[in-house]
């Protein structure tokens, strides 16, 4: 995620149009925004924490090289988003959009299955 250093400063050209420009610039830097994550998961029940936890610091160990500036803003676009969500208690009761599960790969999907399997069976223990 270094390349995402650069696009936070890149020029219109360099990215593409100045609508990704400006979302690109709005944007928090990888750090920062795994931070936010964090402190907004204090607000959680604990079992609701530890799994949010985990999950955020596994998903950016695994993005920590990516290299496609597509994929990098993508990745955080996606995760200040759910900040943003869990900031306002927006995310409860939410379902998840149509259009985000048909753009998943299977190994996305796989990983959502399991997720969602955790938290029923976490929701079964109490």
């Amino acid at each position: 995620m270094r390349v995402a250093q650069r696009l936070l400063m890149a020029t219109p050209a360099s990215i593409g149009s100045k609508s990704s420009l400006s979302e690109a610039l709005a944007l928090l830097p990888p750090l920062q925004l795994y931070r936010r994550i964090l402190r907004v998961h204090r607000k959680l029940e604990p079992e609701m924490r530890v799994l949010g936890d985990s999950y955020v610091k596994n998903e950016f160990r695994a993005h920590r090289s990516v290299e496609n500036p597509l994929h990098i803003i993508g990745f955080l676009t996606e995760w200040q988003l759910y900040a943003q969500k869990l900031e306002g208690s927006q995310w409860k009761g939410e379902k998840l959009d149509k259009s985000k599960l048909d753009k998943m790969s299977d190994q996305q999907l796989g990983q959502l299955l399991e997720l969602m399997q955790a938290l029923k069976n976490d929701g079964e223990n109490q």
